[in-house]
């Protein structure tokens, strides 16, 4: 909040008391999304205070104090801004997402109603939100995560003031969104979203859209303005349409999954082709029609939304694979792998140019895993107009070296692909990446000139709050946010007194991940659920002779070793030499339990206790108890290759405890609305890891070798993203 020098002569602005409330103002002109913007407003003045400010259309209807949002894209309301506040239009106009919001005297010879006014000036609708939601944030007090942290505002009994000014220039990158991706619990933890049409065990159903709601909420409110609504959109099921409608609403822009060129994924196309009574193989090599066909008919659909649509490219197989395993017969090399996709985009634009009204369509592709190779070697022809999107090295936060090889277009837009979340190796269930490292991508991002778009997988959104937000604030105005000290803001905002010891027990369960000689996490989540197979197959399949160390393979695909060798980070180690780190993990998981415990004990009973509860506590007694699992079975695995089967009843009942205490700090995790939010858990599938160390303990005591029930933890395939 800006000082206003001028703060003595001002009249105080009383936007309500305890017997009386402000009104707002938003012209019928204005988007949907500022009248619905306004209405947060009003819903959260009365969750501070009791009384709701009435919402109103026309200036006669005001009544004295009035909150008035304008949007200078909205010629009426440029009007009204020009007579308000001279000025401000010109200095808004044109640009994107910018705003002013400042408490004002009405001017001489005023004949409306309203006596003093917040103005809430926006270059266009997201700009006239983003001015709101800062206001909510900064003077109000309202966490624009308030839905998934618990933390609801301070209650007062009056909200006033002489001055306000906020200011906020157009974002460092243009577009901002979310990915919700591999989004298990979000879509199972309440039912009736509708049924999802595709053949693939991980989603029965869609989000809520209640659920949903509260997602794009949080968005605007944090000032982003893209989402992917969810992974394997069928925009003809209506049940997934209404979360484009539902986002769009919100005034944000949608987009695709990486896999769905023009929305169109190997499931819809199945599904497409079985309407019609037809089996077509998902191979674009030996039918070009059928895609095109179906590209046509699905970007005719989603042209609907052009205005606030952009468009994906691509060509991949199923299930975010390369396309070349999804049917035989595919090109052999590189080289002529690259072609095929070059071609297949510039199929897909054509089509986007022939149904997008738009002079300028907005489009992307994603350079991920194989993509990422062939750019790099020059195999791969973008389509001008179409925005490049750099990934991530998926869960070892490095941009992958086409990031800093392939030249800039001087006309040509760039963005990146960041993972706080990942299914496979994880982070999925816990947090792993810090607000610092965060930083640190995205200002090589600015650097190589990869501002323009940013795209952040965030899974199911709970367990993530602390990296969104740090990241809402680098992707809106990188020069201004100071990475020492926002984790301690952070902190301080949300824990009170105990600030400095939470931000304390946050940087050591950041530091808690073990790394490899080549810098990436070992041991996270996913990575720990996927060294336990061979760890269980060792035990109950002892090598013959002893001593012969692991092999390495994991059971994973050339295609993952080749283009996502962080996904399988430690499957070149002997078991011996996994436990050592597995060790060194666990003794610093502990020593960040220590800190978290002492900081929680000094955060006073209310909603920050609770959050710290389930963000932090929760998520390090998971983290804790699937290491020390690993480490018991990683031992009897030791064991069993010195020829000792001795041991392993007696470690696999200690597996069997420590994967109790995860379910038990799940359980810390699900309290109050989040009751059976890990319900839909089918991604990492920890009932499937329990049921294989109990039925492992009982063939051990047996005496009965693993045979035919190898792979029983129901494991996820970790290449599918």
């Amino acid at each position: 909040m800006i000082p206003d020098p001028l703060e003595n002569q001002m009249p105080e602005f009383e936007l309500a008391t305890g017997d009386r409330a402000a009104t707002i103002l938003v012209l019928p002109q204005e988007p949907n999304c500022v009248r619905l913007a306004a209405e947060d407003l009003a819903a959260d003045v009365e969750k501070i205070t009791g009384r709701r400010p009435r919402l109103v259309s026309r200036i006669e209807d005001c009544a004295g104090q009035t909150v008035i949002l304008a949007s200078v894209s909205v010629k009426e309301s440029a009007r009204l801004l020009q007579f308000l506040a001279p000025g401000w239009a010109v200095e808004l106009e044109g640009l994107w997402e910018a705003f002013r919001v400042e408490s004002l005297a009405m001017p001489p010879g005023n004949a409306s109603p309203i006596t003093s006014a917040l103005l809430v000036a926006g270059s266009d609708e997201r700009g006239t939100m983003s001015g709101l939601y800062a206001f909510v944030d900064k003077v109000l007090g309202v966490d624009p995560l308030y839905y998934w942290t618990d933390c609801e505002p301070e209650k007062r009994s009056r909200l006033a003031w002489k001055s306000v000014r906020l200011a906020g220039a157009e974002p460092t990158f243009r577009f901002r969104g979310w990915f919700l991706n591999d989004e298990d619990l979000l879509t199972g933890w309440k039912d009736g979203g509708g049924t999802r049409v595709l053949d693939y065990p991980f989603y029965h159903q869609v989000i809520h859209p209640d659920v949903a709601e509260k997602v794009f909420e949080a968005m605007v409110r944090l000032g982003f303005n893209l989402v992917i609504p969810s992974s394997f959109i069928e925009i003809r099921n209506p049940a997934e349409r209404r979360l484009i409608e539902l986002a769009t609403r919100r005034g944000l822009f949608v987009s695709m999954h990486h896999v769905e060129p023009l929305g169109v994924s190997a499931f819809g196309f199945a599904n497409y082709w079985r309407e019609r009574g037809r089996d077509v193989p998902f191979a674009y090599h030996t039918h070009r029609r059928e895609f095109e066909e179906v590209w046509r008919a699905f970007a005719a659909e989603w042209a609907k939304f052009a205005p606030q649509l952009i468009w994906q490219l691509g060509l991949r197989g199923i299930a975010d694979r390369p396309f070349w395993l999804a049917a035989e017969g595919a090109p052999a090399t590189e080289g002529d792998r690259g072609g095929m996709i070059t071609e297949a985009m510039q199929l897909q634009w054509e089509i986007i140019r022939s149904v997008d009204p738009r002079p300028h369509p907005l489009a992307t592709t994603t350079l991920w895993a194989e993509g990422s190779e062939f750019m790099r070697k020059g195999l791969l022809k973008i389509p001008d107009g179409v925005t490049i999107v750099f990934a991530d090295n998926n869960s070892g936060w490095r941009w992958q070296p086409d990031f800093y090889e392939v030249p800039r277009e001087e006309r040509r837009s760039y963005g990146v692909y960041f993972h706080h979340a990942i299914w496979g190796t994880g982070p999925h269930f816990a947090q792993a990446v810090s607000p610092a490292r965060t930083h640190a991508m995205f200002r090589e991002a600015v650097d190589h000139r990869s501002g323009d778009y940013a795209i952040l997988n965030v899974a199911n959104v709970r367990e993530f709050p602390l990296g969104i937000a740090a990241s809402a604030e680098i992707l809106r105005d990188f020069p201004t946010h100071r990475p020492d000290l926002f984790l301690s803001e952070w902190c301080d905002r949300r824990f009170g007194r105990a600030g400095a010891e939470a931000q304390a027990a946050y940087d050591a369960f950041f530091d808690s991940y073990v790394v490899g000689d080549d810098g990436l996490p070992m041991f996270l989540d996913g990575l720990v659920l996927s060294a336990s197979r061979p760890a269980l197959d060792r035990i109950l399949n002892p090598p013959t002779p002893k001593a012969v160390e692991f092999s390495g393979e994991d059971g994973e695909s050339d295609f993952v070793r080749k283009y996502l060798p962080s996904m399988i980070a430690s499957s070149g180690l002997s078991f011996a030499a996994r436990l050592d780190k597995v060790r060194a993990q666990s003794a610093a998981l502990d020593h960040a339990g220590q800190l978290a415990d002492a900081a929680h004990a000094l955060i006073p009973e209310g909603d920050g206790r609770t959050f710290f509860e389930t963000n932090l506590l929760a998520q390090q007694r998971m983290m804790l108890g699937l290491t020390r699992w690993l480490e018991a079975l990683l031992e009897a695995a030791v064991a069993a290759d010195c020829g000792d089967q001795t041991k392993a009843p007696t470690l696999l009942q200690t597996a069997r405890a420590q994967m109790a205490a995860v379910f038990a700090a799940q359980n810390l995790a699900s309290q109050g609305k989040w009751h059976d939010w890990y319900r839909g858990d089918r991604k990492m599938n920890l009932q499937g890891h329990k049921q294989a160390t109990e039925a492992a303990l009982v063939r051990t005591n047996a005496n009965v070798p693993l045979s035919t029930e190898r792979g029983s933890a129901g494991a996820t395939d970790a290449t599918r993203r």
